[in-house]
């Protein structure tokens, strides 16, 4: 989320950095700046905007990546780093990664088996890889710099619609749809009355989030960061808090009793004894050695050699390890 938000219009070493913008009250006019669309008006989106704005501007968590000191590459690590993992466990990475690789050039420097081995235990470890990917392109194309456009950005390796957006919004402070899970369950509840959303975004609440965007850029920015903070602090999967919604007189979902959950059944992801655990085991092996490693260190973290098997393939299929000779293996050169 936003760490570095700028004016587009205006040269960024003259424009304020999101967090000082995030210091100063929006101003009525701002948010109210266009006449909203029959949609927004139907759903009350001025009485959406500026109680969601308002809660943000006091209860927003303070985050390396909203920082003022903060730039555009903080914003995209942070982006990889939180796709389906939580914010407590990307906090002590980030540190570490930006430390390490303040620029994309420094990143891109390096092997991505290093980008690899930083990733540590975040899970999904091919968005290291993926980062690794964008790092080089933005050092080759772009002179460095994170691009402001929204179409460079998606035109990156390993970066698509929901990062594009992301980082538009939140570095640069562009108006952009930004759909998280976060936001989507907001939007659902508030909106259309539901408890959760679809399992995949639909057409609908693309139309949706576009009729509640506002006008303004800048308030546009600050609304889609203030959604996904309210998504992930109030408006919870599984206890949300309704007492302390800024916007829970109007929330569709809360006026019709809070109805159950009617959809197909929403299960968690299962994590023991799955393919996914073993090659983490057998990748906290790779990443705990400085060299190649042997098959017999790699067999002794998985009992099972059918599954062990299949989970090292994988790895190497996803080009997250390297076998050499005589039955080694390595983190990607």
């Amino acid at each position: 989320m936003s760490t570095d938000i700028r004016d587009a219009s205006r040269d960024a070493s003259a424009s304020p950095s999101a967090s000082q913008s995030a210091s100063r009250p929006v101003s009525q006019s701002a948010r109210h700046s266009a006449s909203p669309s029959p949609a927004v008006s139907r759903l009350g989106g001025d009485a959406l905007h500026d109680p969601v704005i308002d809660w943000f501007g006091e209860h927003a968590r303070d985050l390396p990546w909203r920082r003022p000191d903060a730039g555009a590459w903080s914003v995209m690590v942070s982006e990889f780093m939180l796709q389906q993992t939580p914010v407590v466990r990307v906090l002590p990475v980030h540190q570490e990664w930006l430390a390490r690789w303040p620029r994309p050039a420094d990143l891109a420097a390096e092997s991505p088996g290093e980008a690899v081995r930083a990733w540590g235990r975040l899970g999904y470890p091919r968005r290291a890889l993926r980062l690794h990917a964008a790092a080089t392109a933005i050092a080759a194309q772009h002179g460095g710099e994170v691009p402001r456009d929204h179409a460079q950005l998606l035109a990156l390796p390993g970066v698509g619609e929901y990062t594009a957006a992301a980082v538009a919004s939140f570095a640069y402070g562009q108006r952009h749809i930004v759909l998280d899970t976060n936001v989507r369950r907001v939007f659902a509840r508030a909106v259309s009355g539901t408890a959760y959303p679809p399992n995949a975004t639909t057409a609908a609440e693309r139309r949706t989030a576009q009729a509640l965007l506002p006008a303004d850029e800048a308030v546009a920015a600050r609304w889609a960061a203030a959604t996904m903070e309210l998504g992930a602090l109030v408006c919870t999967a599984r206890s949300p808090e309704c007492g302390r919604c800024p916007i829970a007189a109007h929330c569709a979902w809360r006026l019709a009793g809070s109805p159950a959950h009617d959809g197909p059944p929403r299960r968690g992801q299962s994590y023991a004894g799955t393919d996914r655990q073993v090659r983490g085991r057998l990748l906290a092996v790779l990443r705990a050695s400085a060299g190649p490693v042997p098959q017999a260190a790699l067999d002794a973290v998985w009992h099972e050699p059918v599954q062990r098997a299949r989970a090292l393939d994988g790895l190497v299929e996803d080009g997250l390890v390297e076998p050499l000779a005589d039955g080694v293996y390595r983190l990607p050169a």
